[in-house]
């Protein structure tokens, strides 16, 4: 890996005190044009200045954008780190391999332009704290943990064979390995969403009603009780932070804002009066302009098959909604194990468009996800700014070949037109190097 990193000219480890780029046409994350020809000077790992006029930094490392476009790091507000490069078996049976293609993949997601992940739901605490120390090449990791979900419902993947369950029995392997965690009562919450916190956790994940991937979990069917979400967002704010509810139906979402949950992740089967509610009550609504190969892939005539015919055609009027009602809305992926899906991050960002314009999503997938990534309070692992490109803020940037503005295609392919990826004031690619 280091050998292909050396031709490729990625600089996994090198760290200069002071990088100046000079000459580039800032997106900041936030507006919807690029600023005038600038230069941009990062000490450490902050964003120490921005100047139209030349700047001066003895001994900085310079580098000449020539006009290219500086831009903040890219954010997935819903990745699943450890449930990519795995089959579900995988993931959830044999953890020592899918920390090991969890780690790899995880340098992928950098080369891709993403560097912070809001993952929610898997046993990425052990990746997240090899990449922060520097073993792995990777994204900042916003863990949840465990999905928290309950017996039959959205990540629920055990086998008909690991029942009956017995309160306070074994552990099957789906829940050992730390991909999902079943709660069948408040008290249960609560001490399952305590254990994640004492993992690392910076967030909850609770299955507020069915999915399409989890086999037994009819999408009708609203999983938790109001009791049971109840406790997960008592805890939740004992610590400071939040829950995050995967929902898709009116019920599932109603009930999960009913009972104090931050964020809604889906919501495609929702309605206009979610809209409103959602809108009213400040809460985010986490979206994904999920990719239709994601739908295609299921086997025909099986009931996920079935599920993801039901949902994908709320995808256009989700959007809608959101855009209508003015809802704080976030941007994700939600790739689960497939790599070549993960390959196409870039290209689902670029599907944004279908509903806005290129400025608007790009400050979604910058400024607006950083907003959502703030949500986590005193539990945030990354103290300071994210998402877009200040003076003071943390220096995630890309400098990229042309105007994504204008083409925002151009995120759909990193290889070749982003010319140097910045990590907390690290270069991890740079081919303008000679």
């Amino acid at each position: 890996m280091l050998a292909a990193a050396l031709v490729l000219g990625f600089c996994a480890t090198a760290k200069a005190d002071d990088v100046l780029f000079e000459n580039v046409r800032i997106f900041d994350g936030k507006g919807a044009a690029l600023s005038a020809p600038s230069n941009v000077l990062v000490k450490g790992n902050v964003i120490e200045r921005i100047s139209t006029v030349p700047v001066e930094a003895e001994g900085a490392e310079r580098i000449a954008g020539n006009g290219r476009t500086l831009m903040p790091g890219l954010i997935d507000a819903h990745w699943h780190a450890m449930l990519i490069a795995s089959t579900p078996a995988e993931a959830m049976g044999d953890i020592g391999f899918a920390n090991l293609a969890a780690g790899d993949e995880a340098e992928d997601t950098l080369m891709r332009g993403f560097t912070t992940v809001r993952d929610v739901g898997g046993p990425a605490f052990g990746l997240k704290r090899a990449i922060d120390q520097g073993l792995v090449n990777g994204p900042r990791i916003y863990p949840a943990g465990a999905m928290i979900t309950v017996t039959s419902g959205h990540g629920d993947f055990r086998q008909l064979s690991d029942l009956p369950r017995t309160v306070g029995g074994p552990l099957t392997p789906m829940e050992t390995s730390g991909g999902s965690i079943v709660v069948d009562s408040p008290d249960e919450v609560r001490l399952r969403a305590r254990e994640q916190f004492m993992q690392g956790a910076v967030l909850l994940k609770v299955t507020a009603g069915g999915g399409v991937s989890s086999p037994h979990s009819p999408l009708d069917v609203t999983t938790f009780t109001a009791p049971e979400l109840r406790a997960a967002v008592e805890i939740a704010e004992n610590w400071g932070t939040y829950v995050a509810a995967h929902a898709f139906t009116p019920e599932a979402v109603e009930m999960a804002i009913d009972a104090g949950v931050k964020s809604i992740e889906h919501g495609f089967l929702m309605n206009e009066a979610d809209a409103k509610l959602i809108a009213e009550k400040g809460v985010w609504l986490s979206l994904q302009p999920l990719h239709e190969m994601m739908r295609t892939g299921l086997p025909e005539g099986s009931v996920e098959r079935a599920k993801a015919d039901e949902v994908w055609p709320g995808i256009d009027r989700t959007y809608e909604l959101a855009k209508k009602h003015k809802i704080k809305t976030a941007w994700g992926t939600d790739v689960l194990f497939s790599r070549a899906m993960a390959r196409q991050q870039g290209a689902i960002l670029a599907s944004l468009v279908r509903w806005y314009t290129p400025a608007e999503a790009l400050a979604m997938a910058t400024g607006t996800n950083a907003e959502l990534l703030a949500l986590s309070g005193k539990r945030n692992p990354y103290p300071g700014k994210l998402g877009v490109v200040e003076e003071g803020a943390l220096a995630d940037l890309l400098l990229v070949e042309g105007n994504p503005l204008e083409n925002i295609d151009l995120v759909a392919d990193p290889g070749n037109n982003f010319k140097i990826i910045m990590k907390d004031g690290v270069i991890y690619k740079n081919t303008l190097a000679k």
